[in-house]
């Protein structure tokens, strides 16, 4: 079978990382191009030296990928910065999977208020197609550009669509509290992501106006099929790595643990990488793998379903997620590659 070719523009962060460690073990890829600006000419284990003897492919500029007849890119790139690598570049034949937040919001006045910059691509938010393959897989496999999820959005979303999709929860009185490793900060220092921050603290950040809360409301929105509220906290942890949400939400119907475990085992039935456990799993229970795994409850106290949704960020909260995303738009089974046993401990 001739291997489909695959370039992944920007390099040199975490998610840029993850995209190779994946993709190199994929039976169906080639992997042609890797672009850096800030490092072209050295060699990708120069970069992440984890890589040497195993990826040494010299980081070539973005200005270069006209020179390469692709299938497919990733773009590892800051908000604003991959909007105007897809107006560029949107004619070409190769499809595109985003992983930054320019086209995952429903209208260019949310991203504008969310985001504080100005929208160059509008076509891409009308044309783009929301990367959750649980949820939209056959618009996924139709799609010329993907917006994959944001971590945070990955575990709410998953964790809420089973109940707002059959409209079984108070709309407007969902509470989601998220803690998140520091490398969903990003591979550049800063005072948010200082080991002297970092280390032995816990903070929470981003709160009443984190951009993540825009995304998971349109999405549940969508599912809802009318206006949802949701009141969004992130926390930063001590750890490398995972994401682990606890949800709180009412029911409108009389509910119970077997109700909702059949509702959640029915609902993703035919998704791979969603795993429903019967105790509250904890981040190492996925760390370095694509799955989300989920715990749901009811508190017959508080009249309140409890939900915990627990993924590794930099996988099923990036770089997994564009790899299954990449699998369903070209055509190979969605699972391909990505059969990452969790690491624990």
């Amino acid at each position: 079978m001739t291997k489909k070719k695959i370039g992944i523009i920007g390099a040199t962060g975490y998610t840029g990382s993850e995209l190779v460690r994946i993709l190199v073990n994929h039976p169906g890829i080639e992997i042609c191009v890797i672009t850096s600006e800030s490092r072209a000419g050295e060699k990708f284990s120069d970069v992440h030296s984890s890589f040497q003897g195993i990826e040494e492919q010299k980081l070539v500029s973005i200005n270069q990928i006209e020179d390469y007849e692709l299938d497919l890119v990733f773009l590892a790139l800051p908000p604003g910065v991959s909007m105007d690598f897809v107006k560029k570049f949107h004619h070409k034949n190769f499809k595109i999977v985003d992983l930054s937040g320019d086209f995952r919001l429903s209208t260019v006045a949310d991203y504008e208020e969310w985001y504080h910059k100005n929208h160059v691509y509008p076509e891409g938010i009308e044309n783009g197609v929301f990367g959750s393959p649980e949820l939209f897989a056959d618009k996924i496999k139709a799609a010329k550009l993907v917006a994959n999820p944001g971590c945070f959005p990955t575990t709410a979303i998953l964790g809420l669509a089973p109940l707002m999709a059959q409209h079984l929860i108070e709309k407007d009185q969902i509470i989601i509290d998220s803690k998140s490793g520091v490398t969903g900060a990003g591979i550049k220092a800063g005072p948010v992501n200082l080991y002297s921050n970092v280390n032995d603290n816990f903070k929470a950040y981003g709160i009443k106006n984190h951009r993540h809360t825009i995304e998971i409301q349109n999405i549940l929105d969508h599912l809802a099929g009318d206006d949802t509220m949701v009141q969004f906290t992130p926390h930063l942890l001590p750890v490398d790595r995972g994401i682990l949400s606890t949800i709180y939400v009412r029911p409108l119907e009389a509910m119970n643990e077997d109700k909702l475990r059949e509702l959640y085992t029915n609902f993703y039935a035919n998704a791979p990488f969603v795993r429903m456990r019967n105790q509250a799993p904890a981040i190492k229970d996925v760390r370095g793998s694509n799955y989300c795994d989920l715990f749901v409850s009811y508190d017959d106290r508080t009249k309140r379903i409890i939900i915990i949704s627990v993924i590794d960020n930099l996988v099923k909260g990036a770089a997994g997620q564009a790899v299954q995303n990449m699998n369903l738009m070209l055509g190979f089974n969605e699972a391909q590659g990505l059969n990452l046993v969790p690491v624990n401990p």
